[in-house]
């Protein structure tokens, strides 16, 4: 680490075993842009450094530790020493960061406990069964919460550098900073990118079935009678089923259901937004406008705009050929 100076925040990013290389060495490489941005006259930099193994050497003067994420499924459970070290440097005043799957060392070293906090979408639900006490906002790129500021998705590095940039170095600097490395410094949120993906494992073989009729048929009615009918079960029972094998109620899973179906076609047709709607089973296009933006943070347009892959030209048979 470079030694400490007036106006010079120091930053520690942790090289866990596993950790992204692409985060841990780009985050430095973000802040040495940022660095030959700023004001000669101001002074002020952004010092920083990757730390292997925390020790007493590395302890004084932090101002900030980074968690990078990783893609190897590590979670740090055994990590004891980084943990105690982690909780020190908290108690010291140190910002603690954390993106993606870095924050589940945050959450085992107790600093997340009672704390507002996001990681990657698709772990939500692990995050919240290891760590109950967290606030989790899975739905959110990034969260600041003053001494504590987690990142979600696995490049959503490039946000937290560009968060801390702003933080220390100030508006000028993000805005040459992101125009020459081509970020988008604001607009997103993890809702933009989150998939619907049920739990089809929980061993319920009449609820399993239930759910593969229902991936087959979106426009279909999926209204809780129409589902019990289909189940062979009552209303209640269905509720009761339902929700203890998916872990959704009987509404949320078919809006979710058919949110995600209207995204691959809105990402893989030229379909109109109209007709779309009602191959997922609405009828009213602003009703069906209003509930894609509330689980997408996109209208259908903005989504299609977005995430629009090699448009697909579906055929009367609701099929689809590559179009020309």
């Amino acid at each position: 680490m470079t030694t400490n100076v007036p106006n010079t925040p120091n930053v520690a990013i942790i090289a866990y075993e596993g950790v992204q290389q692409s985060a841990l060495h780009g985050l430095g490489e973000m802040f040495d842009v940022a660095n030959r941005h700023v004001d000669e006259a101001a002074g002020r930099r952004i010092s920083h450094g990757v730390v292997t193994s925390p020790s007493a050497d590395v302890s004084e003067g932090l101002d900030a530790i980074i968690l990078p994420p990783n893609l190897v499924g590590a979670r740090g459970e055994n990590a004891l020493s980084l943990h105690n070290w982690l909780r020190k440097q908290h108690l010291a005043g140190t910002i603690m960061c954390s993106v993606c799957a870095g924050g589940y060392w945050l959450g085992h070293a107790g600093i997340l406990d009672g704390r507002p906090a996001t990681t990657h979408w698709a772990l939500e639900a692990d995050f919240k069964s290891t760590f109950p006490k967290v606030q989790l906002n899975p739905e959110r790129i990034l969260l600041d919460d003053n001494d504590i500021v987690t990142a979600g998705g696995v490049m959503a590095w490039v946000d937290l550098g560009i968060h801390l940039i702003g933080r220390w170095l100030g508006p000028n600097a993000v805005s040459r900073t992101c125009r020459q490395m081509l970020i988008d410094p604001t607009g997103r949120e993890q809702r933009n990118y989150r998939s619907f993906r049920p739990n089809m494992r929980h061993g319920d073989q009449t609820i399993r079935a239930l759910q593969i009729w229902m991936e087959g048929n979106p426009d279909a009615d999926q209204s809780v009678h129409a589902l019990s009918l289909q189940a062979g079960l009552s209303e209640r029972s269905l509720h009761r089923k339902f929700s203890n094998s998916t872990g959704y109620s009987v509404n949320r899973y078919v809006q979710e259901l058919r949110v995600e179906k209207a995204k691959g076609l809105l990402e893989l047709t030229t379909l109109p937004v109209t007709e779309i709607c009602w191959r997922v089973g609405y009828q009213d296009v602003s009703a069906f406008n209003r509930l894609f933006k509330a689980h997408s943070g996109l209208s259908a347009g903005e989504y299609r705009n977005r995430f629009r892959i090699n448009p697909l030209q579906a055929d009367q048979s609701g099929h689809s050929t590559q179009s020309r």
